[in-house]
């Protein structure tokens, strides 16, 4: 069973770029893209959505903003938006949607980026105590539980290509590297960590400034986390560089389980 998690920097412009592509050859059962910024009535009038799949939007009440969308090609049983809270009660901003099937659950999610703003940086910070929260009960579901996104933070000095240069930057500050070691502690599985061990740099996002998308400066901030269950049924996990050059700025994260 194969998953893809990808933030595709507008589905649009991934659209223009090429995206049909990679549906066709990742050939997933259940793709969760962030970052779609589009309503349904925005997409191209000639273009649809991939063949055998089940389409569950969740956009950002903002146009061109934000939003996560779930295909599938396996049954959803029930669907529902945002994490209930108080930072963002009715998730105007489309970051949290979950799928349920026949005996697992997938959790989409776009954390937002504190965007080197205090008061982004604030929500950001209020969203990730809530967020935390909101997974724990799922951490003892006996059935595989796959959270998976765009995560907004570089975990470890492994993560990022310049750690000491972005000591300072937003989604590398030391109280975020420990807030995501704290959600590990709780029992979830980075399982592309545990597959490539540590001292590996492997990247999920470039900036589009100084070419380090060419030289490979990135950040690893686009996740899969699993429960237990899920870590049980665990196969391999990869990035997949070129989307990230052809199509978005980020890459896709590919995820296998054993069926």
């Amino acid at each position: 069973m194969r998953f893809v998690s990808w933030n595709v920097n507008g589905i649009r412009a991934a659209i223009r770029k090429g995206i049909d592509g990679y549906f066709t050859s990742l050939d997933a059962d259940v793709w969760m893209l962030q970052e779609v910024r589009c309503l349904p009535e925005q997409l191209p009038k000639d273009w649809t959505w991939p063949e055998g799949y089940e389409t569950h939007l969740h956009p950002a009440e903002k146009k061109g903003y934000s939003g996560v969308t779930t295909l599938s090609r396996i049954p959803v049983q029930s669907t529902s938006k945002g994490m209930g809270g108080t930072v963002d009660a009715n998730d105007t901003e489309g970051r949290i949607l979950v799928t349920k099937y026949d005996g697992l659950t997938c959790i989409n999610t776009y954390l937002p980026s504190g965007s080197n703003k205090e008061e982004r940086q604030r929500f950001k910070e209020s969203w990730m105590d809530e967020w935390r929260a909101f997974l724990r009960p799922y951490l003892e579901d006996s059935n595989p539980v796959v959270v998976c996104g765009d995560l907004n933070i570089a975990h470890t000095e492994d993560d990022i290509w310049n750690p000491k240069g972005n000591a300072k930057s937003s989604g590398f500050l030391p109280h975020e590297r420990e807030w995501f070691t704290q959600v590990l502690n709780d029992g979830w599985r980075d399982v592309f960590r545990e597959q490539v061990g540590e001292g590996e740099k492997i990247f999920s996002w470039w900036s589009n400034r100084g070419q380090a998308r060419i030289k490979d400066r990135g950040w690893r901030i686009d996740y899969f986390l699993l429960n237990e269950a899920a870590a049980a049924r665990f196969e391999s996990i990869r990035i997949e560089r070129q989307g990230g050059l052809d199509v978005s700025d980020h890459a896709p994260v590919i995820l296998d389980l054993k069926d």
